[in-house]
């Protein structure tokens, strides 16, 4: 790309940043925001191209690392046990289907997602083991941090409508939905406030010295 594309490019990009809090007020960690452009040719100033790289969800300690991964539709993810025991990977969510049978190290091949949608992991020998591949139908996204912000740099100038996903959402994702315009005049802030369904999640086997969940 030659020096003058870039440097437009760049010129053109706006910034977003994201703010989630729970239904009591307290930031919101591994809440996935998402902005969808309204104008299909926005997708020209795309930050990355699918497929590209590939991913990793690593298994340490019998936890699946990280808990929550927002990706696009086209990314492969490679699912390596670091481990000194097998675990077996499987998903029987609609937007992803697979079975990754007991294994150390790395699987043979990558598993691609090419479907929008939330796609819930487990291991078979490891009941509490779960975690979250957030398949995304646009290229700009980011997952909150501990203190609840999430940033989507580089963001073309238009509109948007951008939501918010969490594992434990109560409710409908695109009840989150707002529509905001970013522009290349500065930073946009939006902050949403959503209300969590109960933790679900199987408490692991007691290691000695150790809390679960």
């Amino acid at each position: 790309m030659s020096a003058w594309l870039l440097a437009a490019t760049a010129a053109s990009a706006g910034e977003l940043r994201a703010l989630v809090r729970d239904a009591d007020g307290k930031p919101l960690a591994d809440a996935v925001v998402v902005a969808v452009a309204d104008v299909a040719g926005q997708r020209a100033g795309r930050p990355a191209t699918p497929g590209t790289d590939t991913i990793i969800i690593d298994q340490v300690n019998k936890e699946f690392v990280p808990y929550v991964l927002p990706v696009e539709v086209g990314t492969s993810v490679n699912f390596p046990n670091r481990d000194n025991i097998r675990h077996h990977v499987y998903s029987f969510s609609d937007a992803k289907r697979f079975e990754l049978p007991l294994y150390i190290g790395d699987p043979a091949t990558p598993v691609l997602f090419d479907k929008p949608g939330t796609v819930i992991l487990g291991c078979n020998i490891h009941d509490w083991m779960i975690a979250y591949v957030y398949v995304a139908n646009s290229p700009y996204y980011a997952k909150t941090d501990a203190a609840g912000t999430a940033t989507l740099a580089q963001l073309p100038s238009g509109h948007y409508k951008v939501r918010v996903w969490h594992p434990r959402l109560a409710g409908a994702e695109d009840q989150t939905t707002k529509p905001l315009a970013v522009t290349d005049e500065g930073v946009v802030e939006a902050s949403w406030q959503i209300s969590l369904t109960p933790d679900f999640r199987i408490p692991r086997a007691p290691v000695p010295g150790q809390a679960g969940y």
